[in-house]
């Protein structure tokens, strides 16, 4: 198995709390694919990557040279599935369904008789946390991955997170026009950097900012219980947005709420919100300010961004689905214009490189990567291209010695000499068991 890359770093410590505390699918550098529990069958399904010394995919494997171990007891493969440049083929090992199936969710249609693509695509326009003078940016994007990254017999849908109000369930695209229809609908919501500094000193509007981040992920993860019901078939989710901060410029905010409420207002003991440095149980500020605290959420911030960010791994890894974040602005640089006489630069790179990291940690950990702070997306989006077109499909029957156990390991080997990098999720975790009816 290759060797992780360094962990991606959100904030000073949630990552490791991401890995460790919430239990997730482990280091997964760039291009890891998917490990799948499909809790019905016991059925583990894994998308493999196998490349030679050249760093070239290796295409003509054989199932008699896959082992695979769960929590280090060999499995017996039943499912396997090469496709090269997005053509499938299949040896039969087992009862292996057919790679168009589907049992339920998704509504696909029907393939066409030269259809061997296997690949979904859906892009998921999360325009709660796009800014609105960035539209122009997210649909020059959006143009290029059309462009550039769907083929012909591709299927692809799109989904928003917030007032663009789009929905358009996995199709063939001729002629572009549902991606131009997409396209069309785009329009940012986020707030600028000038309304977070004015409406986070006052109660709702941190909560504004945690809340947009539960609506957005409530929004994928409906995409990925549909999405888990998919056997056989490749799927990447391709995630744009400019990333997530749940206390961001907190300095500066307390400037602005000591200019408001009157001086002597410092941080509490947490380091959340501010008090009266004389007397903080009577005046009016400190209890406005306290107030602010409990209900904006200041004192959750990096924590519960972690663990909102875990669950939706989570969802991602069991749905065998891999996810690729996109930031549309591309290199970014220099403070905000309209607000650069009142930011350090300190506090403009502490947003800036929590909002990417929150969208590596995100993609790195379900298989994919983050095309973050770089103008460059051609390149990225020909890597994608490269690794939803060639690579293998292992299932297996889980023997588990212990069904009860939660977090499985995996590991792939390859009999064959000159193998160097094989690129697989070493870890899984079962899902959660269905709720009572009662």
């Amino acid at each position: 198995m290759r060797k992780g890359t360094p962990p991606t770093r959100f904030g000073l410590t949630s990552l490791a709390v991401l890995l460790g505390t919430a239990m997730l699918s482990g280091q997964a550098p760039p291009g890891q694919q998917g490990t799948v529990f499909r809790a019905a069958s016991h059925t583990v399904s894994s998308d493999v990557i196998v490349r030679d010394r050249q760093g070239r995919f290796v295409p003509d494997l054989t199932v008699s040279e896959f082992k695979v171990f769960e929590d280090g007891v060999e499995q017996r493969l039943t499912n396997f599935y090469t496709v090269v440049g997005g053509r499938a083929t299949s040896q039969l090992v087992g009862a292996v369904p057919s790679p168009t199936s589907n049992p339920g969710g998704l509504i696909l249609p029907r393939s066409r008789p030269a259809d061997t693509s296997g690949r979904i695509f859906i892009i998921f326009i999360d325009d709660l946390h796009l800014m609105a003078t960035d539209t122009p940016r997210v649909r020059l994007l959006l143009e290029q991955v059309r462009d550039t990254l769907i083929h012909p017999n591709d299927l692809v849908g799109f989904v928003s997170s917030g007032p663009s109000s789009i929905q358009i369930n996995p199709g063939y695209d001729y002629e572009h026009r549902r991606f131009n229809e997409a396209i069309s609908k785009v329009v940012g919501a986020a707030p600028s950097v000038a309304d977070i500094l004015e409406r986070g000193s006052n109660a709702s509007g941190l909560s504004d900012l945690r809340f947009a981040v539960h609506v957005a992920f409530s929004a994928a993860y409906r995409i990925l219980d549909q999405a888990a019901r998919i056997t056989n078939r490749r799927k990447a989710f391709i995630y744009v947005s400019s990333g997530f901060h749940f206390n961001p410029f907190e300095e500066e905010r307390l400037k602005i709420a000591q200019e408001r409420y009157g001086g002597g207002l410092t941080k509490d003991a947490n380091g959340n919100g501010a008090v009266d440095g004389d007397e903080a149980d009577q005046r009016l500020p400190h209890e406005v300010l306290r107030d602010d605290a409990a209900r904006a959420g200041t004192m959750f911030s990096e924590a519960e961004l972690t663990q909102e960010i875990a669950e939706l791994i989570r969802a991602a890894n069991r749905a065998n689905t891999t996810f690729y974040a996109v930031d549309p602005r591309g290199l970014v640089g220099q403070v905000d214009a309209s607000v650069s006489r009142q930011l350090s630069i300190a506090e403009w790179r502490d947003f800036i490189g929590t909002q990417h990291s929150s969208l590596m940690a995100l993609a790195e950990n379900t298989g994919g990567f983050c095309l973050c702070n770089t103008n460059n997306f051609a390149q990225g989006l020909q890597r994608i291209d490269n690794e939803t077109s060639d690579y293998y499909i292992l299932g297996y029957n889980s023997n588990n010695p212990d069904p009860k156990k939660v977090r499985r390991s995996v590991r792939i080997e390859i009999t064959r000499p000159g193998i160097t990098d094989i690129v697989y999720r070493p870890e899984y975790t079962l899902p959660p068991p269905p709720r009572s009816s009662r």
